[in-house]
């Protein structure tokens, strides 16, 4: 498999050919520097078989501080050698990330000026950057020297220079963001190729200097193009560069690096390809690379040299010796739902993954796994995602574990709902292969396991999921309002004709979804001023809107439901109170939902059934169960 060969990278051979790639971790401190969280972190991924750790991008200076807990390199030189003494005793090469975000930065936290080339406003904020002077061009440029030799210095291989989304340097490379008339404006690429030039000199030729590029900015009107990118790659390779990763997105695309699961796996494929064809170093190709499969035939039909699987391997850190050993089915999927990965919210917190919690967590979270000190006979009610995982855990430590499943089938919603039947399919696998027993079309009660042969349970863990919520609102006695759960249960059936009220006081994926499903017959009603609100947090709001726009969708903004009848609905404006009624023949409701109630009998209650939330805490929730089990007298 040519994914596992080892690839000749400067002066350094990567004993494979996947990168684990620089992305927001919120891991470090406020000294700005990388912390023993950040140490775990990709010594996991490195002990994992990743051949290529990339670190978080540090800011080249302190003249940019696009979040809170940004490193900056002249504070990293501790966290760097750590990490990369611990990654290079599994074999890992380890390279810094340096970056300067430039007018697409962040002034709250420095209280200075954004540097950028222009006076172009940054898309999200809309501040207006100061237009560098030549002293700060020159203060960046040398900032670039000086954190190469620190990374050298602490024991890195090498360092990547990011001209990619967020970056000054592709800002200046750029059309959209460099309206200068002087000689950094008239030559876009001065300000990348003295950068380049000044970490080569600074890193001498031992170093691995590798280069992330934006090559589409996805705004052809002034923006770095395909074909503009095909220029540029050859001028920035031959400064000094000793691999090349390929990225796009831009000011005006910065959602479009890494989308979630409406882009297909493998974006950047032909624009990866383009660009290796320019090239005799390794190229990279990235952009949701998270099946394996894809990966090795990328690198077989020479569309590129090696891959950036990260969100795959947050997923699952041990997804190379997964390969290694032959047990490819066995790497926990990626479901690229960008819930927990994706960290610049106003949440502010720490990577993690929806499937796998304990990714950023690896210097709190126990070990879910060891053996238990009394094996149990466990019962599980409900075969979500929270059963499933309980079940599995339990059972890798053990127990003997049984699930019943009142329907005919397992993962509820998740199988049914989103991305998450990829996940739902892992953990039946898994399940199957601890050697848990399933059934479903059983009504779980006290009398239940009785009728097993030799099965006495000791701990009953309830995992039976939500309800749907209190309506807010009036129901005729002949309208069709049907629970969203229902719906994608199958359980329900739309009327043939007419228009569909989708009701989404929420925001999420959920009702965005089956309004773009409907098309012209949905009217969405969300209390929000836009649709699918909350999708902002995975980068999927403006793309949303989009589909929803293209699919025909009706969208009622700032909108509270009322009363529904057979007819018609009756809404009010959040605003003003006017009231005012939308013709339609059903109404799908998409709004919170409730716990299913507490079943006698049962010894904990797991996911959903104590809070409806995300496949997150069911996950995280359904594993400090299986730990407690055999823990106790009373379990």
């Amino acid at each position: 498999m040519q994914l596992l060969s080892p690839l000749q990278i400067g002066t350094h051979l990567a004993p494979n050919r996947i990168m684990f790639g620089p992305h927001v971790t919120n891991l470090g401190d406020e000294d700005r520097t990388f912390s023993t969280r950040h140490v775990a972190y990709y010594e996991r991924r490195a002990r994992g078989g990743c051949g290529l750790i990339v670190t978080e991008g540090a800011s080249v200076g302190d003249s940019d501080w696009p979040y809170e807990r940004a490193p900056l390199a002249e504070s990293c030189a501790s966290g760097w050698s750590k990490i990369a003494e611990a990654c290079h005793a599994h074999g890992a090469v380890v390279i810094a990330s340096l970056d300067h975000a430039g007018g697409q930065g962040s002034s709250a936290f420095h209280q200075s000026p954004l540097w950028a080339p222009s006076r172009v406003p940054e898309v999200n904020t809309r501040e207006v950057p100061k237009w560098m002077e030549i002293a700060d061009i020159n203060a960046v440029i040398d900032c670039f020297s000086r954190a190469t030799k620190i990374a050298l210095e602490a024991g890195c291989d090498g360092v990547e220079i990011n001209a990619g989304q967020h970056s000054l340097i592709r800002q200046f490379l750029s059309g959209l963001t460099n309206h200068r008339a002087d000689e950094w404006g008239t030559d876009k690429t001065l300000f990348a190729r003295q950068i380049i030039d000044g970490v080569r000199k600074a890193g001498g030729s031992s170093a691995v200097i590798g280069l992330r590029l934006s090559c589409d900015e996805l705004a052809p009107w002034a923006g770095i193009t395909p074909e503009i990118a095909a220029q540029l790659v050859p001028q920035l390779v031959a400064e000094g560069i000793d691999y090349l990763v390929v990225v796009r997105g831009g000011i005006y695309s910065t959602e479009k690096t890494r989308p979630d699961f409406h882009e297909p796996p493998m974006f950047n494929r032909e624009l990866c390809a383009a660009m290796k064809s320019l090239v005799q170093i390794p190229v990279f190709l990235q952009g949701s690379v998270i099946d394996v499969g894809l990966a090795e035939e990328a690198i077989a039909s020479e569309v590129c040299d090696a891959v950036e699987m990260t969100r795959a391997q947050i997923a699952d850190a041990d997804m190379v010796s997964k390969l290694r050993r032959q047990i490819p089915k066995r790497i926990r999927p990626c479901i690229l739902c960008n819930q927990t990965c994706q960290v610049r919210d106003v949440r502010n917190p720490l990577v993690t993954c929806v499937v796998d919690p304990t990714s950023g967590h690896e210097t709190t979270d126990p070990q879910w796994e060891l053996p238990a000190a009394e094996p149990r006979n466990v019962t599980v009610i409900g075969s979500g995602v929270a059963g499933l995982e309980t079940a599995r855990v339990a059972a890798l430590r053990g127990h003997r574990v049984n699930v019943f499943e009142r329907s005919h089938s397992v993962g509820g919603l998740a199988a049914i709902a989103g991305p998450g039947k990829s996940f739902v399919d892992w953990l039946v696998t898994e399940c199957n292969q601890a050697g848990v027993v399933i059934t479903t079309n059983v009504e779980w009660n006290t009398s239940t396991p009785a009728k097993r042969e030799n099965w006495d349970t000791d701990v009953v863990v309830q995992c039976t999921g939500s309800i749907p919520g209190i309506r807010g609102y009036h129901i005729d006695s002949a309208a069709i309002v049907i629970d969203i759960a229902e719906m994608r249960e199958g359980n329900s059936r739309l009327p043939i004709i007419g228009d569909i009220v989708v009701q989404d006081p929420i925001g999420g994926p959920i009702g965005v979804a089956i309004a773009e499903e409907l098309g012209s017959r949905a009217i969405l009603i969300t209390p929000d001023n836009v649709a699918g609100n909350e999708l902002s947090r995975t980068g999927d709001l403006a793309a949303a809107n989009v589909r929803l726009a293209k699919s025909g969708v009706r969208i009622i903004r700032r909108a509270l439901l009322r009363s529904v009848t057979t007819t018609h609905v009756e809404i009010e404006d959040r605003f003003t109170g006017q009231r005012s009624v939308l013709p339609c023949v059903a109404v799908i409701d998409c709004g919170f939902r409730l716990p299913s109630a507490v079943i006698a009998g049962t010894h904990t209650q797991v996911g959903d059934c104590v809070a409806p939330r995300t496949i997150l805490e069911a996950i995280l929730e359904a594993r400090r169960a299986a730990l407690a089990i055999g823990q106790s007298a009373t379990d």
